[in-house]
């Protein structure tokens, strides 16, 4: 290796289950649920994340001459590009209208999920070491594109220390996008976070709460043995009832949810809202917990009353992160509503490797023009913020 250390072995595998749980989790570490071997392999295991829905697993390793794993990274032959949040369509229908095939490319990724975290997995390796270590296995990715005739590589919400470590790397482009987080300045209470915003904004958060609890819904913020299956199974009619009215796919199987409570229900948050008359369960929120992140992931109801998604997603999530120390809500991909109730722009990272110089070229100038823009966006949010002092723009 560059570094001068002995030589690794780099390992393909065909699923998350033909390698060891304590020698994967050692890379990741315990920080970001989504990387766990856990959490991956209930993707697999539920059906969700599979070659039949195309993503075909292939996670990497790099073993040292012991046989000991010293890196790894979640991988998945794509033959789409559903379910990544990190946009590339229009790079698909651009190489397959010039005669080229975009499918399959290679993805670096946790399957539909728009989380910042750790993609080339070290664990304790640091300086001059990690940084070898995430090159070999960026190497490795792309030298399996060249062998299979993928067409790309793409790395999509790796941490702000990765992507700046690995730009440039091999012809590796960096994209930036946005999200909204909350940040945890120490608050005592919710109040104390209002106090920081300016007072028509803390006026208009204290109005929906008062509205979202005004409604004959009372709300149940449960964790491990608490959540019961008749929970899980309302929140998969949630789940569904969302997707339909976004005319969007549903992802993620019911056995998804099973799983991930009967294996990680010491991670998950549920926030539930339920009928104070008849104890019906009528709206969630469903968050996973990282030591010092609160994930919100998915959220559905059978109504649609006012005000239910934010108390559930936003202002709920807010009142556990303090309660528990936390210092960030991260409430998942798009919606500049949240600016308005206290969540924080902050950039999101990709990283993507092309094959064929042509497009490479023209996605490069593309991506000259998004940066542009998304900088651009971030000033004008910056004038436009609820908070009194508006805090510097921070990378996730």
């Amino acid at each position: 290796m560059a570094d001068g250390t002995a030589p690794l072995t780099l390992s393909v595998h065909a699923s998350m289950q033909d390698i060891p749980a304590v020698a994967w989790d050692a890379c990741a570490g315990d920080d970001n649920p989504f990387c766990s071997h856990a959490f991956l392999s209930i993707l697999e295991d539920s059906g969700s994340a599979c070659a039949e829905t195309g993503w075909q697993p292939c996670p990497l390793t790099l073993t040292d001459a012991a046989g000991q794993v010293v890196a790894c990274a979640p991988l998945y032959l794509k033959s789409h590009s559903y379910g990544e949040f990190v946009f590339d369509w229009s790079w698909a229908e651009a190489f397959q209208r010039a005669g080229g095939s975009y499918y399959p490319k290679f993805q670096c990724a946790v399957p539909f999920t728009p989380a910042t975290g750790p993609r080339l997995l070290t664990g304790s390796a640091s300086g001059a070491r990690r940084l070898a270590l995430q090159k070999a296995l960026t190497d490795g990715m792309i030298a399996l594109a060249e062998a299979n005739g993928a067409s790309s590589v793409h790395i999509t919400f790796p941490t702000a220390e990765e992507a700046t470590a690995l730009s440039g790397h091999h012809r590796l482009m960096h994209r930036s996008g946005l999200q909204y987080h909350w940040t945890n300045d120490g608050y005592g209470s919710f109040d104390d976070f209002l106090a920081a915003l300016n007072s028509r904004k803390r006026k208009t958060l204290r109005k929906e709460r008062e509205k979202a609890n005004a409604q004959g819904v009372r709300f149940l913020t449960l964790s491990g043995d608490a959540i019961t299956p008749r929970h899980w199974q309302a929140f998969y009619g949630f789940y569904l009832a969302t997707v339909d009215r976004k005319w969007s796919n549903a992802y993620l199987t019911e056995r998804f949810f099973t799983l991930l409570g009967e294996r990680m229900a010491d991670r998950v948050v549920l926030v539930m809202g339920e009928d104070e008359q008849t104890g019906e369960l009528v709206c969630g929120a469903l968050n996973l917990r990282g030591n010092t992140t609160l994930y919100g992931r998915n959220w559905g109801a059978t109504e649609r009353a006012k005000f239910l998604h934010f108390e559930a997603c936003y202002y709920r999530a807010i009142d556990y992160a303090i309660a528990h120390g936390l210092t960030r809500v991260e409430a998942g991909a798009q919606g500049e509503h949240k600016l308005l109730r206290g969540y924080r722009p902050v950039l999101t990272h990709s990283l993507h490797w092309i094959a064929h110089p042509g497009l490479e070229a023209a996605v490069s100038r593309a991506l000259r023009q998004e940066h542009a823009a998304i900088r651009q966006t971030l000033e004008e949010m910056e004038d436009d913020s609820p908070f009194r002092q508006s805090p510097a723009i921070p990378e996730s």
